[in-house]
């Protein structure tokens, strides 16, 4: 009897059925519980840790809207799952539908910052072992987009026998030239994004001309839609807006910008691919430039830089060409024990 499993690539991915399930998970921290969201082709029963994916969000948007909002009927979640991934994203604390600290209640200047890259790392980690003993596995991939790949790579020099692969979009690292830290001492402990600026912001360093040619209008609206959708408070405000930890920000004064790492490249072992576009004010390329060659012990590195993107390519027109890319990069590698 053949078996009734599928895990193929195919070129009519578009057309195999997606199963789709949702979980809330207990976090390392009492009281706080983590949404994750998985997808992977509804015939798939058989799981590789190569092609196992979690994906990592940054520091103002929650990761199911990054990941799994659909433009032109499918989303990035969508892509991994119909090319034969088991595809996860999740929310860290304090973000989209996963548990929101009571400091978020409060006025945001009676606390400090919280969920910092230590705390969220914690959250990575409690996913992780959900993933590898919900399918029996040892190691999986990270995809880390922003400030989810300082969290992807300090995870990984930590458990390297846990990554067998890791994909950082848009990588931080030191700003050049060096700059003083302009944070306060106390940085609140969240922040107010409203979605009037969130345009502007995003196609910030695009020439006039080339905007509406990398993200078509109607795109825009479904991306921010989406977001601003996730903060149960600011969704029906006006303007509407969503609440983000200040945690990525302390991060961002107390490493970054103090000249100290928040993980050590050299320390990652498995293979990395960076990936950039050449619009990216919030990343700029010269931040992978740098990082690249300081992989030092990487068993496989390659970058990779697109012409016409920003900070959010993914939801940009040439977004197919990332995912291809990242994609290739999942398949090519043969797992090695560290």
């Amino acid at each position: 009897m053949k078996s009734s499993c599928f895990h193929a690539k195919t070129a009519d991915w578009r057309n195999r059925p997606v199963q789709v399930e949702e979980f809330m998970i207990p976090a390392s921290d009492l009281g706080i519980e983590l949404y994750v969201r998985n997808k992977h082709l509804a015939s798939m029963c058989k799981w590789k840790p190569e092609s196992t994916v979690i994906c990592v969000h940054g520091g103002t948007y929650p990761g199911h809207a990054l990941y799994d909002t659909a433009l032109d009927g499918f989303s990035w979640l969508d892509y991994l799952a119909g090319h034969g991934n088991d595809a996860y994203v999740f929310d860290i604390r304090g973000y989209g539908k996963s548990t929101r600290p009571i400091e978020m209640l409060q006025d945001p200047n009676d606390n400090f910052a919280i969920v910092d890259g230590e705390t969220a790392v914690r959250d990575l980690s409690s996913v992780v072992d959900f993933v590898l003993a919900r399918r029996q596995l040892s190691r999986l991939a990270l995809i880390g987009w922003s400030w989810g790949t300082d969290l992807a790579g300090r995870y990984a020099t930590e458990n390297a026998d846990k990554v067998g692969r890791l994909v950082f979009f848009g990588p931080s690292w030191f700003p050049v030239p060096a700059l003083p830290s302009r944070l306060p001492e106390k940085i609140p402990a969240y922040r107010i994004v409203k979605r009037d600026r969130a345009l502007a912001r995003w196609l910030s360093g695009v020439p006039d001309q080339k905007r509406d040619q990398i993200l078509p209008p109607a795109w825009g609206r479904t991306v921010l839609d989406a977001i601003w959708s996730t903060d149960p408070l600011g969704a029906t405000a006006e303007p509407p807006f969503i609440r983000a930890p200040n945690g990525s920000g302390k991060d961002w004064r107390d490493y970054w910008l103090a000249g100290k790492p928040f993980y050590d490249p050299a320390k990652i072992l498995a293979p990395t691919l960076l990936v950039q576009a050449e619009w990216d004010a919030e990343t700029p390329p010269y931040m992978s430039h740098t990082l690249f060659p300081l992989l030092v012990n990487s068993r496989g590195k390659q970058y990779t830089c697109f012409g016409e993107g920003t900070h959010n390519a993914p939801f940009e027109r040439d977004r197919l060409n990332i995912f291809v890319a990242i994609q290739t990069f999942l398949e090519g590698y043969n797992y090695q024990a560290p």
